[in-house]
Parts: structure tokens; sequence; C-alpha cells
């Protein structure tokens, strides 16, 4: 039964679509057009002579940012589900978006981002250039909650394989309390476990209320007793430079003098430098270079 506009007697225009419906079709539109302009090289990929997709295909997306295929499928043809914030923070990274890029990605999800523009995990292509330029010596940026955000081949290998864990455990304080072959590799593990709670407790001051603070809080309570323990005593700590030990299971003992550059005014992304302290650990630094590059 057809219905009429009151006094014209002509139909009624259809009720517009809801708003979450538009958005979510922008969303798939804007993923759609981000992962197309997105060469496979750029990703570490390779082209193959049958390629046809213009760009990243989706199943490649959905490897980069470790959700299943069907799921990111789903998000691309607009389906009616949640979007959790991990997932569009690893989306973001995996598609190479800018700061204006992410914060459209994550408004079209509907969803607050957990992240500040000052502590986004998208860093601009130089910093990864002076990452590279720093090997052999171990580097890595980090922001104030530990999330590693970029790395170079050494630091991948200094603790262990980082490259084996996914986007959303590549978190110092996360692998130092629950990882065995990080535990292993930290001589001085006790006393550097007691200091990461009390600078995230000094840091998290000032991110009370952000969602990304208080989820890693929280899992950290969930799945290490003790952070539990060392979060009840209310110690508080500034990140300073120091000497750091590490067990390596390729060349044995290091022993580096660690120098942090903040990347912005306060304390958000860090660039971190470790300097070997001595001939043998710049010997052994080279050799895991070599074994980690290839090059005998």
């Amino acid at each position: 039964m057809s219905v009429s506009t009151p006094g014209t007697g002509r139909p009624a225009a259809e009720a517009p679509a809801p708003a979450d419906r538009i958005r979510r079709g922008e969303l798939a539109a804007f993923l759609r057009s981000r992962r197309e302009r997105i060469a496979p090289e750029q990703v570490g990929l390779p082209r193959g002579p049958r390629r046809r997709t213009p760009g990243l295909r989706r199943e490649e997306v959905a490897h980069l940012s470790a959700v299943g295929v069907t799921w990111y499928t789903w998000l691309e043809q607009a389906r009616d589900i949640q979007v959790s914030v991990q997932v569009l923070d690893s989306l973001s990274r995996a598609l190479l978006l800018d700061s204006s890029e992410r914060a459209h990605l994550f408004a079209l999800a509907g969803t607050a981002d957990p992240t500040p523009a000052n502590e986004t995990t998208v860093l601009p292509p130089g910093i990864r250039k002076m990452l590279t330029q720093l090997e052999p010596f171990p580097a890595c940026v980090q922001n104030a909650r530990y999330d590693i955000l970029a790395y170079n081949r050494t630091y991948g290998r200094l603790l262990g394989d980082l490259d084996m864990h996914p986007p959303e455990d590549r978190n110092c304080m996360w692998l130092a309390f629950t990882d065995p072959d990080w535990a292993a590799a930290m001589p001085d593990r006790e006393e550097t476990i007691r200091l990461m709670a009390a600078r995230f407790r000094s840091r998290m001051a000032e991110h009370l209320a952000e969602p990304a603070w208080k989820a890693l809080l929280k899992r950290m309570e969930r799945y290490s007793p003790e952070f539990c323990e060392l979060w009840e005593r209310h110690e508080v700590a500034r990140a300073v430079d120091q000497t750091k030990r590490f067990r390596n299971p390729h060349v044995g003992m290091l022993s580096f003098a660690y120098h942090g550059l903040w990347l912005g005014p306060a304390e958000g992304a860090r660039l971190g430098t470790y300097v070997p302290q001595d001939q043998e650990t710049q010997a052994r630094v080279e050799r895991l270079y070599e074994l980690v590059t290839g090059e005998q």
C-alpha cells in the first residue's frame, strides 16, 4: 500500500538511509581507495606476473593488519559489523595512512581514536630511513605507552624475533612481563620491569581517560600477576638514558648505552638507539646484524 504526503495526494518521499548505513558505505569506499593506491613493493610484497588488482589485494591487507580475510571483506562490503579500536589501528598501519587519513578512518567507523595526533603510529618515511641507517646498532621508535611503532632489523632480533608477534603485541612492557624469550634475554629483568611499571604509572597520569591507556592497563592486570604486584606499589619514575644489558640467544651478552631522542615537544614518540659500550659488544652486534641480513 502506498503512502501519500498529507494534503498533496502524492506518494511520500522515501525515508533517508540511516546515518550508520551511509557511514559504512563511506568507510568501505575509503578502505578500497586506500588499498588500491598502495603498490605491493611499498609493504614488502612481490608484485608477481599475474597481478590484475590495482594496489593490494583484500587478503594482503587482511594479512598485514592481522585480521581475517572474510571479516575484512565484509568491511569493504559495508556489512553491519563492529570494528574495534585495535583493528582500526592495525588497518591504519597496514594502509600507510597519514594523520588526516587515520582520523577520517576512525570518524567513518564511529569510534574515537585513542591515539592523540602527536602520538600517531604513522611515522614519516624519514624516520624509518634513519632506523635503517643506524644499523648495525639496534634502534626503535616507541610511544609513551611502550608501543613499538617501528624498528630496524637488529632490534627486531635483539630479544627474540619481534616479527613473529602481531602488531598489537609489539609493546615493550607487554613483552617484558609476558613473553618467555624476552624474559630470558633480560639479565636485569626484575629491576627493569619495576621501572617500566613505575614509568607507565607516571605517564598515565596525563592520559587517565584515554581508551588506549585504559585498555593496556586492563590487559596487563588480567594477564600478569607480576605487573599487578608492582602496580599496587604506586611507584613513579621518569624515563632516563641508562645502561642496558641483554642476553641474545645467538651472540651472547650485550651491553649498551641507551640514548633516547624525543620526536616531539612532549613525552610522545621516542627514537631509542642502543650504542655498544665495549668492543666485545660491538663485535657481537655486528655478528647479529650479519645473521639477520644474511651477510656472511
